[in-house]
């Protein structure tokens, strides 16, 4: 794929993505100023969803299916829309870290991908709050704003700081999150969760954190993210060590040099608890 597209590409969808942040931090400023609750819904998974959530995710499906109308677009609310087949999957996520938006809890972000053929080609993940774009295109590297990032030189879990996150079905699989987050207590120096998956990877790449470890993701939640994590010169795997894709609902995500420990932490953890 000829670089030349990819920059153009990316070009827009930073545009894109930056509009689209500012018109949240927008509505999340006003709510704070009113004093409102955010209003929400329910759906079957036990996932809130806000108004916010959809008006952002149905403006940036328009401007792209205005500036890619063979491309397909996958989405959080609205699934995947446009051509039954396409080279193309836009893959967005308008509001990563909705309980944070509705509880006023200032970590959220907008993120978008590109795909083609099976391959991220391109992410964006803007976080509004702090005014920082983290965004990366296939060979052109990483970059936060106009800074390039890299992974952390840190080789020890008991050295990382590593980050985690629980999907909105926790209660169902209790017992393995429980077991793989005593593993990581006993052994990181320092565990975080955020709520934002998207901001989590991105963190991993710009050297902030030096992992992150979380199953039952969609795909949505991690396009834009892991390819930030590639060009910044980190790693992801499943949790068997395995390749894997954005497709496949569990990540570990490293700086490449911890990647290995976590793992075995994970396995470990798993096999034989942690009594």
């Amino acid at each position: 794929m000829q670089r030349e597209w990819i920059e153009r590409r990316l070009r827009w969808t930073r545009r894109l993505a930056i509009q689209a942040a500012r018109q949240l931090c927008h509505i999340y400023t006003e709510r704070v100023r009113s004093s409102v609750e955010e209003s929400f819904q329910w759906k079957s998974d036990r996932h809130p969803v806000t108004p916010a959530d959809r008006m952002l995710e149905d403006w940036i499906i328009t401007r792209i299916r205005e500036a890619d109308p063979r491309a397909q677009i996958l989405t959080e609310e609205r699934g995947l829309v446009g051509p039954a087949r396409s080279a193309r999957r836009w893959l967005v996520d308008p509001l990563d870290g909705t309980v944070n938006f509705m509880h006023r809890y200032p970590h959220f972000a907008i993120s978008i991908a590109l795909e083609v053929r099976g391959t991220i080609v391109l992410g964006v993940v803007v976080d509004p709050m702090r005014r920082e774009c983290f965004w990366a295109g296939r060979g052109l590297g990483a970059y936060c704003n106009r800074r390039p990032i890299r992974v952390s030189r840190v080789h020890a879990v008991n050295e990382a700081l590593i980050a985690t996150g629980f999907a909105y079905s926790v209660i169902d699989h209790m017992a393995d999150v429980i077991q793989i987050f005593r593993g990581f207590l006993y052994t990181a120096m320092g565990i975080r969760r955020s709520g934002s998956a998207a901001l989590d990877l991105c963190y991993v790449a710009a050297g902030r954190l030096d992992g992150f470890w979380e199953a039952h993701l969609n795909p949505w939640d991690v396009a834009a993210g892991v390819c930030i994590l590639e060009e910044a010169g980190g790693r992801w795997t499943d949790f068997r060590n395995r390749s894997t894709t954005i497709y496949d609902r569990e990540i570990v995500a490293s700086n490449a040099h911890i990647h290995d420990q976590m793992i075995e932490i994970i396995q470990w953890a798993r096999s034989n608890g942690t009594q």
